[in-house]
């Protein structure tokens, strides 16, 4: 494994985990050049999981993709690194629970704009923008309402 810090490409595991579905095994791993930590994940390779872009297009599903959409939505803001992967989490357990191993972007963005409204409303906010792609100040403005409107109620 190469180290993400300083390029080595040796280094000795700490502690392996497996996660609590089983499906994947997190290790600890320390560099033998630089001695910093780096945790690593290894999963079954298995048939990829797809999205259809809202063009028709299939792509396949990239857990980091939308976890650096999650990332630049709540930039400086207070939501853990571990909570932005439990919401990435659920949106790859919708993909495992649907038989045909396709989802629709529109679900996957859906559910995650549904759940940064609840944690925090300026990420919420932040990624409602890009995925809905506001054309302007107005339409940016309806959401800010809308936020509002749920957060008096």
């Amino acid at each position: 494994m190469t180290c993400p810090f300083c390029g080595y490409r040796e280094d000795k595991v700490i502690d392996s985990r497996e996660s609590k579905e089983g499906d994947s095994i997190r290790r600890r791993r320390q560099c033998l050049s630089c001695e910093r930590r780096f945790t690593t994940y290894e999963r079954c390779d298995e048939v990829p999981y797809m999205v259809i872009k809202k063009d028709g297009r299939r792509e396949k599903f990239d857990r980091q993709k939308v976890l650096n959409g999650l990332l630049r939505a709540s930039e400086k803001r207070p939501i853990s690194m571990g909570r932005l992967a439990e919401l990435v989490d659920e949106v790859e357990s919708v993909l495992l629970e649907n038989p045909e191993r396709e989802i629709p972007t529109t679900l996957v963005g859906e559910r995650l704009m549904e759940r940064l409204r609840t944690i925090d409303k300026i990420a919420y906010v932040r990624f409602a923008s890009v995925y809905r792609d506001f054309q302007d100040v107005e339409e940016f403005l309806n959401e800010l309402k809308n936020v509002d409107l749920t957060r008096k109620s």
